[in-house]
């Protein structure tokens, strides 16, 4: 079966692999889409078998050949090694992945980081489609267990000199996020990730809540209101160096802190503090593809 009108992608996760294939004439039609455990104790080899029994998967349930695939991964590819890096997924660091990728499935292979793909998906498929058809500029924001980003201009990923445009994650926020898994401190994700909300709530409170506690009991929990009103102030802080430095239509926010509703009021209204313009027309908004923007940005990276 011909392949021609068929996109395939796959989002390599820490726990989760997930293997798309959708139409190129019309993106929300899907083909295939299947689950795999990454087993990724088991070492960087068994991540690339796992990969190859995705696509082999997804090859003999199609009856289509694949010439080429898409791929999300945590970290980027260095450009000017060849080495993936930036991942929290260690065993993949300085690895040949993307050579090593094309050397086991023996096909062509696109790749990008997770959060670009996030915010590829949802420019050409997603919510950033309802607020802004025609948008030049979109960023995605993945705050959840990690704090990533991905910068889309005109419909196309923008990956950088060095690989790493787009990494908010890691600009410095603030001394009091503490050390990061980087090696630096005060990270944009000690401070907005889930697990640094809830060590700073622990922090004050000196009780251990999962954040969608801390959220649920904001009204009655003097601590809750803390934590939040943290997280509005520095969410606002750091974005706007986001949008002074390259003015997007629409960023969009994934990831589980991003489904915390007072970011999208309390948090924009802490962005129009800090914005060096007159007026605030950024929109900033939640995801529509929830957990899937990634699978489906990999496929769109083959266009």
């Amino acid at each position: 079966m011909s392949t021609e009108n068929y996109l395939w992608g796959i989002d390599l996760g820490g726990t989760k692999i997930e293997g798309v294939i959708i139409d190129r004439n019309d993106f929300n039609k899907i083909i295939f889409r299947n689950r795999i455990d990454t087993e990724g104790d088991k070492g960087y080899e068994h991540i690339l078998s796992r990969i190859k029994v995705l696509v082999d998967l997804m090859e003999k349930e199609t009856g289509a050949q694949c010439e080429v695939f898409g791929i999300g991964t945590p970290g980027a590819i260095d450009p000017h090694t060849g080495l993936l890096k930036n991942s929290n997924s260690t065993s993949l660091n300085h690895k040949p992945f993307l050579e090593d990728l094309i050397n086991i499935l023996e096909k062509e292979v696109v790749i990008a980081n997770d959060a670009n793909c996030f915010a590829l998906a949802e420019a050409k498929l997603g919510s950033v489609l309802e607020i802004a058809p025609n948008a030049e500029v979109v960023f995605g924001v993945i705050m959840g267990t990690g704090v990533g980003g991905g910068v889309v201009v005109n419909g196309k990923v923008v990956k950088g000199f060095q690989g790493i445009a787009g990494e908010w994650g890691h600009n410095f926020l603030d001394a009091s996020g503490g050390p990061c898994y980087c090696g630096k401190s005060g990270c944009v994700e000690t401070i907005l990730s889930g697990p640094s909300l809830e060590r700073f709530y622990e922090s004050v409170s000196g009780s251990k809540k999962k954040l969608k506690n801390i959220v649920a009991n904001l009204s009655t929990d003097k601590y809750a209101k803390e934590t939040m009103d943290r997280l509005h102030h520095f969410f606002g802080l750091g974005i706007s160096t986001i949008i002074n430095m390259l003015d997007p239509e629409v960023i969009v926010i994934g990831g589980g802190v991003g489904n915390i509703s007072s970011i999208y009021s309390e948090g924009v209204e802490k962005a129009k503090e800090f914005t060096f313009n007159t007026r605030f027309d950024t929109h900033i908004i939640a995801p529509k593809l929830g957990d899937s923007a990634g699978v489906f940005g990999a496929a769109l990276l083959t266009l």
